[in-house]
């Protein structure tokens, strides 16, 4: 499970960082800096901003939770199945001394019970997951958009054109 986890972020900041190059700016210098001015100022609002925003664009992205826990396993088929036949015997043995009927059908509906819990219990749990990885990618998106504001705002009052 660990392992999955490990996968699944590292997904999602190779993903986030492929959104973060596709969003860099063209710079013009409108009043006819120099390429060394350009590039003096892009450091230097680049610096500003990240300060403004507390948001690294240069940063790998991180999670700003942990992922939801996963519900340990409860039952399933199998022990649905054990639970049901112990279950329909007793019953079976006490209604009309078929045990052995009552276990067969205990076992065969505890089954099905037991598949199903388990079956709605990973659908929460995936359900939960998908939540999460969309509230990160929700907050990584909202940062970056501050950061871009900033940067732009910067360059802006230093007499680029910014697109």
């Amino acid at each position: 499970m660990r392992m999955l986890v490990k996968i699944f972020v590292l997904v999602l900041y190779v993903g986030l960082a492929t959104v973060s190059v596709a969003q860099d700016f063209y710079v013009y210098p409108a009043k006819g800096q120099s390429q060394e001015q350009t590039e003096k100022d892009k450091f230097e609002c680049y610096s500003w901003a990240k300060n403004q925003t507390k948001f690294d664009p240069m940063e790998m992205p991180k999670a700003t939770s942990a992922p939801p826990a996963q519900e340990p396993e409860k039952g399933g088929a199998g022990r649905g199945a054990i639970m049901g036949a112990a279950g329909g015997a007793i019953i079976g043995g006490i209604a009309d001394g078929k045990a052995g009927e009552g276990a067969a059908i205990g076992a065969i509906a505890g089954g099905l019970f037991g598949g199903a819990r388990r079956s709605s219990q990973r659908k929460q749990d995936q359900a939960q997951r998908q939540q999460w990885e969309q509230q990160q990618a929700n907050q990584y998106a909202s940062a970056r958009n501050e950061y871009n504001r900033a940067y732009v705002a910067c360059l802006d009052a230093r007499g680029y054109s910014v697109k």
